[in-house]
């Protein structure tokens, strides 16, 4: 015997009413929860969605990798608990115990280390994606901003795991790091001890670190994501891809959510989880000797996430590498999508080919300039000798950032004028010349510094 479509009964049936009648209206308990299941969690995508919106190019699927490895880190970090013991004594223990005593422990640690690190990655992608597609316009300036806030919960998140090894790796790097917040002026001591639990790391620490990645952090993370995937669902999705000069659609060609998106997504999980499961195979979590408060290793070195600031103090003053450089690219990227922009750039990768021009020559500025400035002042630039008597604050911090700051506006001023680029290009290759910066500045801290935080060849 056979049905038509509107014939169609049991789950397969209401899930094809609801695509192509709307909503269900409850005749009986079954019909009430499968309303709850339309109603809350298929809401998190629409129906349809623009064909051109599928093309994985235009997303690179990092915001749903970034969702596969957050559940990958909930469920590993949950079995890790069951062993991990949270104190001086045992915490380096446990997790020698872990890797040797339990049953495919090892893996299961290799995978909550490799997918916290790749977490910051894969977010920091998604959010220059966002960027770079014009992504941040009007009706989604917030939505920049609570993905701003899931990026620093995700570097806390890695920050407060790094220390629960409670080996000389983890130990030293977070002495280094809340050492670091000791140059705030006025409260950093404050802050440090607030943060320490104490004047050193010890107990104290650990439980506070502990306590912020098993339960504050996690929270935060869930409610941020919740947050996030509700606005860009009120934003009907992405933001809708175009190529230069071409014209917005008033109607795009629209497809059925299911199965189009949500098998594309299938696919990038299951090749995401592959991947972070061969890799940790093959590579296994860094785990030194035991933390001995009393001996530092040559060099110390913060998490690779904070090396390029922990780079910065080796040519700025204290007060301008932990305080004023940061706090002013944080400002810079909250104000990003409240700026005044002239064109309709939004879902153009770089906005224009011309923006692609200079964003290639910012790139390459960047990637020529840092490192010889580096080297230039690893050997030869010493303005605390050349200038005697000028306070460290002024010859360290302030002639260099003004130094900075000039050729910055040099370089704006060279690209608006000489290569006639708008106001809106300008400013796209300024974040990327300083974006590829910072970057260098991040290889150069983690491979390129030996003993002493002398430069050496890896």
């Amino acid at each position: 015997m056979t049905q038509n479509s509107d014939e169609k009964t049991g789950l397969v049936g209401r899930i094809w009413r609801s695509i192509n009648r709307g909503p269900l209206y409850p005749r009986d308990d079954r019909e009430r929860k499968w309303v709850v299941v339309n109603n809350l969690i298929l809401h998190l995508r629409p129906l349809q969605l623009p064909r051109k919106s599928l093309k994985y190019t235009h997303t690179f699927g990092l915001g749903g990798m970034s969702l596969v490895l957050f559940l990958l880190l909930a469920a590993t970090g949950i079995l890790l608990m069951f062993v991990y013991e949270p104190s001086p004594e045992g915490a380096y223990q446990s997790i020698r115990s872990l890797e040797n005593q339990v049953l495919f422990g090892r893996l299961v640690r290799n995978i909550h280390h490799w997918s916290a690190n790749f977490l910051i990655a894969v977010v920091a992608l998604h959010l220059l994606r966002v960027y770079f597609t014009g992504g941040y316009h009007v009706p989604r300036q917030f939505n920049w901003i609570i993905g701003l806030a899931l990026l620093l919960c995700v570097l806390i998140s890695n920050f407060t795991g790094y220390l629960l090894p409670w080996d000389q790796l983890s130990y030293w790097a977070i002495t280094i790091c809340t050492g670091m917040i000791g140059y705030v002026p006025y409260i950093g001591a404050w802050l440090q001890q607030l943060i320490r639990g104490g004047p050193e790391t010890g107990q104290a620490t650990l439980i506070n670190f502990y306590t912020f990645h098993t339960t504050v952090i996690p929270v935060l993370l869930i409610l941020l994501m919740a947050w996030h995937f509700w606005r860009v669902r009120k934003a009907h999705g992405v933001v809708y891809p175009r190529s230069p000069g071409e014209e917005r659609e008033a109607k795009p060609e629209t497809v059925l959510t299911l199965p189009n998106l949500l098998l594309r997504e299938v696919v990038v999980a299951l090749c995401l989880v592959a991947f972070i499961m061969v890799f940790s195979l093959i590579f296994n979590a860094p785990l030194g000797d035991a933390a001995n408060p009393g001996m530092s290793p040559n060099p110390a070195k913060a998490p690779w996430y904070f090396v390029g600031i922990q780079e910065l103090l080796l040519h700025f003053h204290p007060l301008f590498a932990v305080v004023i450089i940061p706090l002013l690219a944080a400002a810079t990227l909250l104000l990003i999508p409240y700026l005044d922009y002239g064109d309709d750039t939004a879902g153009i990768w770089f906005m224009s080919y011309r923006g692609r021009l200079l964003a290639v020559i910012a790139a390459i500025t960047a990637l020529a300039v840092t490192p010889l400035w580096i080297v230039l002042d690893e050997y030869w630039l010493d303005l605390d000798t050349w200038v005697p008597g000028v306070p460290s604050v002024i010859a360290n911090g302030l002639i260099p950032a003004g130094v900075l700051l000039a050729g910055l506006i040099g370089f704006y001023m060279t690209l608006k004028k000489r290569l006639s680029a708008s106001r809106d290009e300008t400013i796209q290759a300024t974040f990327v010349l300083l974006t590829v910066a910072f970057v260098v500045l991040t290889v150069t801290g983690v491979w390129f510094r030996g003993a002493g935080m002398a430069l050496v060849w890896p």
